[in-house]
């Protein structure tokens, strides 16, 4: 019945196995063989060409107590693309030999499953190049929730692959970029997509300082915080301005967070958690940066600067982590 409502580029890989990495505990891996996932209806099977190394893989990196182990095989790879080699009944949007980027959920493996829906082509222009599109729709979403525009002073906190691409969109909307981030290697990365003003994250007054003198004590129409920890975001509250917009684009996985309302209140500011949870939505993104990336309005590759194979994951994950000396993202290829 299978093989009725699977269109395959080569003989059945029903029999067949692949290769896919399963983390067994914190911060320990192990590579198994296991069986080629078979798509269902309105479902697409990519045979993986690299995936990006997202630092929302920490945590569960990481041994929180709540994580149970082993976790299944190829999980937490959730920013792959490569070539379309099966689709299941009822796909109509690509074929068998589309190159595309794809939003699931175990792509640290030799093949996965993507509904059609959350698979995106990649045109020619894109080939050869790495496309973990999952992060870049993200920076394209948050950038559109943001809502900035020409003249505005936009303050943005971490200074990763996140933050830079916001920097260059922030930039080439019209707006002034201040970026703060703790490395200077980040702040170097922050001048060359855009930014007009570079600040060290290491004195809490003495960032406020130095942006209240760069906006005359009016502070920044948008801050976006892009770190995901409790200071940050601490910080972020401190350099809004009135009727400003706070932006949340750190993901805030290891526990509650504090926020002082009264400043939040005083000041009239917007929050914003962007976020997005809806496959659509991602999808949207990703479009837009397929567009953006293809057109050479962006070009990410700078952003790429430590790739490892499958088997190795653990050490792309350490380097997610530590962040070496020049160290923005990590992808590993099967």
């Amino acid at each position: 019945m299978m093989d009725m409502l699977v269109k395959e580029a080569e003989p059945s890989l029903d029999a067949m196995t692949m290769r896919a990495v399963t983390v067994t505990g914190p911060g320990a891996i192990r590579v198994d063989q296991v069986p080629v996932p078979q798509p269902g209806p309105g479902q697409v099977r990519v045979r993986m060409e690299g995936c990006g190394v997202c630092a929302s893989n920490l945590t569960p990196w990481a041994g929180p107590e709540w994580q149970q182990y082993p976790l299944e095989p190829g999980a937490l790879g959730h920013e792959g693309w490569g070539i379309v080699d099966a689709v299941g009944e009822g796909v109509t949007s690509v074929a068998v030999g589309d190159r595309v980027a794809a939003l699931s959920y175990a792509s640290y493996s030799e093949y996965d499953l993507a509904e059609e829906a959350a698979v995106v082509k990649l045109p020619p222009a894109l080939n050869g190049m790495p496309f973990p599109g999952e992060p870049l729709g993200c920076a394209f979403n948050i950038f559109r929730r943001a809502d900035i525009e020409a003249g505005q002073t936009v303050a943005i906190i971490g200074i990763g692959f996140l933050g830079a691409l916001l920097t260059r969109l922030a930039t080439d909307a019209g707006a002034r970029v201040i970026a703060i981030s703790r490395r200077l290697s980040s702040l170097d990365l922050a001048r060359d997509f855009g930014a007009a003003e570079t600040i060290v994250m290491d004195d809490h007054q003495g960032i406020i300082d130095q942006v209240s003198a760069l906006t005359g004590g009016r502070f920044c129409e948008r801050v976006i915080e892009a770190v995901g920890k409790q200071w940050p975001l601490d910080l972020a509250g401190e350099l809004t301005g009135e009727r400003g917009k706070l932006i949340v684009a750190g993901y805030h996985q290891d526990g509650p967070r504090q926020a002082n309302m009264w400043l939040w209140n005083w000041r009239g500011i917007d929050v914003i958690n962007a976020h997005e949870r809806d496959p659509l939505a991602y999808a949207q993104g990703m479009r837009e940066a397929v567009e953006a990336v293809a057109s050479g309005r962006i070009d990410p590759a700078p952003l790429y600067t430590h790739s490892y194979p499958l088997d190795r994951l653990d050490e792309a994950l350490n380097a997610t982590r530590d962040k070496p000396d020049g160290f923005v993202k990590a992808i590993v290829i099967p």
